[in-house]
């Protein structure tokens, strides 16, 4: 019992899919679904299930199959069964199987032979089957019984259209030989869904009902209504065989002597029965999977050929071998020193689209970051003002002053120079954290000796706090020798006369008018929803304005805003935004656009945000200071009062102003020096010259060049995946020399498959063969027997199903047929065999038949001895 062919190729399949389990893969074969298709009662149900060898599919008469079934063939060590519909539980017995199919149907359907198109779902595990998909439709039918709706004949065909349409499924159109193979619903539909009939294969049972003296020897000799994969004969168990719990083997068995037997088929015995067709099917399974292997092999060989360079590096490994522990720790701290150093100094290989990182990060800081922070510490007008006032006023005591005093200069610069110091310090401190996280970054190719890692990473890093001390006390001493020594001599400084003459008004450090300072995207991220709501503009910042436009060929102008009177304030971020706001206001509280008082305009990241304000500073638009109304209000007053006191303030403000000017460009000139000098070239040469001696004093090399366990598992993962390739690779090679695929057979001429109507019915002699239609008996004597000759040249489409009359032999079909049980009709038809014309449209035989013989009635008795 069971599908021998199909047991065959399990081993094959169970190879490739061990070979690609073994390397974290599944195997795709999708191997194709089987759906029966045919009318009520032509045994479609005993079909599939001679093709599964197991009994376990409701039949009887009438209409059984009343819901789809979906049956999965699982590849298992045990060997039960499981429905969707109640998964908990499994079934080993196969009739408790039938019955909860049967069960399940009437659930939905109830039990006056309704139908549903829901399927049932059934999941069968055995060590006897392939992973496969088979569907056992309901029959086509065509006049409503019991609970079925008016149009079941459409319902039915659309179901079963759904399932036979995927390109991946086999029809196996199964037809009664009982019936008139032209009026088949089955081979119809096929034809709809396989027009070249590459899917399609011709099914007719029941060859043991036929009327005595018919045969079905020319249709399954492909020559009467041919299909080009052709049809198979099958005689499945009759009800009362199924009754009697006649088992399958004792069937084929049956099946096989009826073929062997019946003189219209044993020359073509080894072509027919239920094996026959399990081959077929088997073969077309085999050449699925066989059609699928190139483009295994080729996704194997790409994946070989990606693991080939690096399994050589492992092929020779040795862990403990010290002279490879001390190469490859050289190479990787040789390595480290030059990936630090190209992060640093900027290289054209393996750079970073992504964002920026070391050296370019620093370039930042030095360059909009630390003069963004001097710019926001200089700048703070009314309180440098208010304490120029205190100082002039405290210098002359009770004393009231006649001209203005040196020293409250020199005091007040003093005290904006000390001012300096936090900026310097949080520069360092922002540099400190780049050349931290450039360590960490280049440290991660140690990631295969994570002791080495470790190890290099706190090396490096303590001496960058090392040298962070070394660096923050020059720069502390840099600020002192400022302060040490007031150089009113000095080229820059606009001197005393100068500062009286000066204008008083706000220190406007503009560019030449019309440079363009910067240009980019940015979002107007405050303008209401029913005016277009938050737009991205291409801005560009010169000297004098601020324009936005519709995009970067900035031919669509939307708006120019001149930067007199604007100031810059930050803005907090929305709750539910991920963009980073600063906003525009001018000081003299007037709209800045339209009806705004200010813009917000927003960047994707706080990086943007700091570099567009270090732009606006250049431009001469300066960040808000936040000031207490009573404190400005009360300088006012003091301004206003004393008219000598406010030239004097006015004066020592542009000394001091001029002065500290100086001393911040020479600051921001120094700054990144000294940071260079004492910081990253020092740890540069650390790096080359001195690191390996501190990893050695550190600790002992096998300790250092410890694998980490993820890199022993990662080396090992790869040479088994490398070999497991190799393997698989081997494994398609047995199966394509294992097996063979058949050749698609050539197109035949189907064109009865498309005619719009069915040919006429022909009753045939006893010597015909009645491939699809009903008994001759049936049909009664309407084609009359002896109408028109068959001519000999009628080559026409084969549409009708008649066929000509064979020699004697076809005749002992009728004398032999006892067993069989013939119909009751065969009597009367002895008296339309003499003529021995075949009934039929004459144009439409097949062209091999004019040259049979017609009738040889006589020797009939002689075949039976």
């Amino acid at each position: 019992m069971g599908n021998r062919g199909m047991e065959d190729l399990i081993p094959l399949v169970n190879q490739l899919q061990d070979a690609f389990s073994s390397i974290g893969q599944s195997c795709h074969l999708d191997l194709p679904q089987i759906a029966v298709v045919g009318g009520q009662s032509a045994g479609k149900s005993s079909v599939l299930e001679n093709f599964v060898g197991r009994d376990f599919l409701p039949r009887g008469s009438g209409i059984v199959t009343r819901r789809p079934l979906i049956l999965q063939l699982i590849f298992s060590k045990t060997e039960y069964a499981e429905f969707l519909h109640c998964k908990s539980k499994k079934f080993t017995d196969f009739d408790e199987v039938r019955q909860e199919i049967e069960a399940e149907t009437d659930r939905v359907t109830g039990t006056n032979k309704g139908i549903s198109p829901v399927p049932i779902n059934l999941r069968v595990y055995s060590p006897h089957v392939l992973n496969l998909t088979l569907i056992d439709l309901p029959g086509i039918t065509k006049v409503p019984v019991g609970d079925q709706p008016q149009d079941i004949e459409y319902q039915i065909k659309d179901m079963i259209l759904q399932f036979i349409s995927r390109e991946s499924s086999l029809i196996l159109a199964v037809t009664p030989a009982n019936m008139d193979l032209a009026n088949s619903d089955a081979l119809k539909m096929a034809k709809e869904v396989d027009p070249q009939g590459l899917r399609t294969i011709g099914v007719i049972t029941k060859l043991d009902l036929m009327d005595e003296g018919t045969d079905a020897r020319d249709v399954l000799e492909n020559k009467l209504l041919p299909l080009r994969r052709g049809y198979i004969g099958v005689v499945n168990r009759s009800q009362k065989d199924i009754e009697g719990k006649k088992d399958i083997r004792a069937a084929l068995a049956a099946e096989r002597k009826f073929f062997l037997s019946h003189p219209a088929y044993r020359h073509m015995a080894d072509r027919m029965g239920t094996p026959h067709l399990q081959k077929v099917l088997n073969q077309q399974l085999t050449n699925h999977i066989r059609d699928t292997l190139p483009s295994l092999r080729s996704k194997l060989q790409s994946q070989v050929l990606s693991l080939e360079k690096e399994v050589e590096e492992y092929k020779n490994f040795r862990p403990d071998d010290p002279t490879r522990k001390t190469k490859a720790l050289l190479q990787m701290v040789q390595q480290f020193g030059v990936d630090f150093e190209k992060r640093i100094e900027g290289s054209g290989d393996q750079v970073d689209t992504l964002e920026l990182s070391g050296g370019a990060r620093i370039n930042r800081i030095f360059h909009e970051r630390f003069p963004f922070e001097l710019v926001k510490m200089e700048f703070d007008e009314k309180d440098l003002r208010r304490e120029i006032s205190y100082a002039i006023k405290n210098i002359h005591g009770i004393r009231t002053g006649l001209f203005t005093p040196d020293l409250a200069f020199e005091a007040i610069v003093k005290k904006q120079v000390v001012k300096l110091k936090e900026p310097c310090l949080k520069c360092v401190d922002l540099v400190i954290q780049e050349l931290i996280n450039t360590v960490r970054q280049c440290t991660s190719k140690l990631g295969s000796y994570p002791r080495l890692r470790e190890e290099t990473e706190r090396i490096v890093t303590t001496y960058i706090r090392e040298r962070e001390g070394k660096t923050k006390d020059q720069i502390l001493l840099l600020i002192d020798i400022e302060l040490s020594y007031i150089n009113t001599n000095h080229e820059d400084f606009i001197g005393f006369a100068n500062a009286q003459q000066r204008s008083t008004q706000l220190n406007k450090k503009r560019a030449i008018p019309n440079q363009v300072i910067r240009r980019g995207w940015l979002t107007i991220n405050n303008i209401s929803i029913m005016k277009g709501g938050s737009k991205e503009y291409w801005f560009v910042l010169t000297a004098e304005s601020l324009s936005w436009y519709k995009d970067e060929e900035e031919k669509e102008k939307k708006y120019m805003l001149p930067l007199d009177n604007l100031k810059i304030r930050d803005v907090e971020k929305g709750f539910m935004s991920n963009k980073h706001v600063f906003a525009i206001f001018n000081t003299e509280q007037r709209n800045v656009y339209k009806d705004l008082r200010q813009i917000e305009l927003a960047c994707d990241s706080q990086e943007d945000v700091d570099s567009w304000k270090a732009s606006f500073l250049r431009a001469g638009v300066y960040p808000e200071k936040d000031q207490v109304e009573n404190e400005d209000g009360a300088q006012e007053n003091t301004f206003s009062m004393d008219p000598q006191l406010e030239r004097q303030v006015e004066t020592i403000r542009n000394l001091v102003d001029s002065y500290v000017g100086i001393i911040n460009k020479s600051i921001r000139d120094l700054m990144p020096k000294t940071i260079m000098h004492l910081m990253i070239n020092n740890t540069k040469d650390f790096i080359h010259s001195e690191l390996l001696a501190f990893l050695y004093s550190s600790a002992d090399q096998n300790s250092l060049m410890e694998e980490s366990a993820d890199q022993a598992q990662r080396r090992d993962d790869m040479l088994r995946m490398y070999h497991a390739l190799k393997e698989a690779l081997h494994i398609i090679g047995d199966i394509s020399t294992s097996t063979v695929s058949t050749p698609v057979p050539p197109p035949v001429d189907d064109a009865w498959l498309q005619s719009g109507s069915s040919p006429t019915p022909q009753r045939r002699p006893t010597s015909t063969v009645l491939p699809p239609g009903r008994p001759p008996a049936v049909r009664g004597p309407t084609p009359g027997p002896p109408l028109i000759p068959a001519p000999a040249g009628s080559l026409s489409s084969f549409v009708a199903p008649p066929i000509p009359s064979r020699p004697g032999p076809q005749n002992v079909f009728a004398a032999n047929n006892d067993p069989f049980s013939a119909p009751p009709q065969i009597p009367s038809r002895p008296a339309r065999i003499p003529p021995g014309i075949p009934p039929g449209v004459p144009s439409r035989r097949p062209p091999a038949a004019p040259n049979r013989p017609t009738i040889i009635r006589p020797a009939e008795p002689s075949l039976l001895d």
